[in-house]
């Protein structure tokens, strides 16, 4: 089966598209691609990982399920081959489903909304198994994987844009003191703006001391300290953590400009 015999198949109507390969066409590729031997076959993959091998067999018998559908003269036919294209699907989607809670528990950690981004990139694992191509050289977990990064980096991007646009603007962010410094009900009304995300160590927009003093002012408990106070605390003057808040909030402001 090689690389260059695959063709992508679109969508027709309300079937799914697929990945038509030669064999299809071959004679016993209903004995060739059956779907029953590999359910039953195919293990309890609630606690571990589908391995490839087997992510990959039952991406073949789908795309052929798929194919099938296209192919039926009948609605009864497209129904049945429907029901073993989404058997199949769903299958790997279970075995797979892991790829989804490490990517989030690791590219969102911080953040309170990990939870509300599962749902979204289950979405995406569900599409990733649709369009893979298994008989490329690619493992699954490394495509799917892929996809739902890249998801995220969109989906954060889009939620923090969100929370900000919904609290209030970056530009009516005080720099001064002590009158200029955020009120609690200015503070609980922008859910202390969402910054969990930018002051995570491993996020590259801020300095170690910019997420310091932002996290020391816009502290998600609400509680606001004056900027003598925050320089106290980080060893700095009143007029320079002024500075660095004021560098700091300007970042924020061009990253979701």
């Amino acid at each position: 089966m090689t690389i260059s015999a695959t063709r992508r198949v679109s969508r027709l109507d309300a079937l799914p598209g697929y990945v038509r390969h030669p064999s299809f066409d071959a004679p016993g590729a209903d004995e060739l691609y059956a779907a029953r031997p590999a359910l039953d076959a195919a293990g309890d993959f609630e606690a571990r990982y589908m391995p490839d091998d087997v992510t990959r067999d039952h991406a073949r018998r789908m795309h052929y399920a798929a194919y099938r559908m296209h192919t039926a003269r009948t609605a009864g036919g497209r129904m049945r081959w429907h029901g073993v294209y989404l058997a199949l699907r769903d299958r790997i989607v279970l075995g797979n489903r892991k790829l989804v809670y490490r990517a989030v528990r690791r590219r969102m950690s911080v953040s309170n909304r990990a939870d509300d981004l599962v749902g979204d990139c289950h979405v995406v694992l569900i599409q990733a198994v649709a369009a893979f191509n298994p008989w490329l050289d690619v493992r699954f977990s490394t495509y799917a994987y892929t996809c739902i990064v890249r998801a995220l980096s969109r989906l954060s991007q889009r939620l923090a844009s969100d929370w900000l646009a919904r609290a209030m603007s970056l530009d009516a962010l005080p720099d001064g003191d002590p009158g200029g410094r955020p009120s609690g009900d200015q503070l609980a009304s922008s859910g202390s703006l969402r910054l969990d995300e930018y002051l995570r160590d491993d996020h590259p927009l801020l300095t170690e001391r910019e997420k310091r003093i932002l996290a020391h002012r816009f502290s998600a408990d609400g509680h606001a300290p004056t900027l003598a106070s925050v320089g106290r605390a980080v060893g700095l003057s009143k007029e320079r953590v002024r500075q660095v808040q004021a560098e700091a909030l300007d970042k924020l402001r061009r990253a979701l400009s």
